[in-house]
């Protein structure tokens, strides 16, 4: 897994329920990130990037 996420969950349920969802789906890389990060930085000067949304199209939750 590529995320310490479920190490944060205190609930046993709710972790075992986030790790089951996480390994049913392919996860995000590092280099995803970099790629939208790198979208952001090179807009032009008169756009104004706000927001980015990055979730694996696998995740219907």
């Amino acid at each position: 897994m590529a995320t310490e996420l479920t190490t944060h969950i205190t609930d046993p349920a709710i972790q075992a329920m986030a790790k089951t969802m996480a390994e049913s789906m392919r996860t995000l890389q590092a280099e995803d990130i970099a790629g939208a990060v790198l979208y952001a930085l090179s807009q032009p000067e008169h756009v104004a990037v706000n927001e980015i949304l990055i979730r694996p199209t696998d995740q219907t939750r």
